[in-house]
């Protein structure tokens, strides 16, 4: 067997409807359209969701939900994920990329505070949670936000070092 001699099972294929071809053909004058009406000219006929002028399903339906344009989608990165990195290391978008803990350098990063910080770290991110910011200076670590913003929970004197 040769791939120039595979075909298809016979029946399998249909010849192509050639329409307008004379009235021997059987497909000539309107073309297997009909007489007049909607759907007989070019451009005519209704959409597949038009229910013949009965109100439609997507306006019997109510609206529902919000989208806050406001939004900003954070990636999330835990107190326990952030122990995969050595005491002193500076943890910031890239390093977090580097260990897999972050996938878009693109998007924000924002540190929560579930689980326990073993290690003094330098990190430096986008944005930090209150519990996660005391868990930080608790283990020894400093915090700076990107943005140059006050670290939440921190007294002004301590923010601006």
């Amino acid at each position: 067997m040769k791939l120039s001699e595979i075909s298809p099972a016979r029946g399998a294929v249909k010849k192509r409807k050639r329409v307008g071809c004379g009235a021997g053909s059987g497909h000539g004058k309107t073309c297997t359209r009909g007489h007049k009406g909607q759907n007989s000219r070019s451009g005519g006929g209704v959409p597949p969701w038009f229910e013949g002028g009965q109100m439609p399903l997507q306006r019997r339906i109510p609206k529902r939900g919000f989208k806050n344009f406001f939004r900003v989608p954070y990636q999330v990165v835990n107190l326990d994920d952030l122990n995969r990195f050595e005491k002193g290391t500076p943890v910031n978008r890239g390093t977090l990329i580097e260990k897999g803990l972050v996938k878009q350098s693109s998007l924000p990063v924002k540190v929560l505070g579930r689980g326990k910080l073993e290690r003094a770290l330098e990190v430096e991110v986008d944005s930090v949670s209150l519990s996660a910011a005391q868990a930080i200076r608790a283990a020894g670590g400093t915090i700076s936000l990107v943005s140059g913003e006050k670290v939440p929970g921190l007294d002004s004197e301590e923010s601006r070092q």
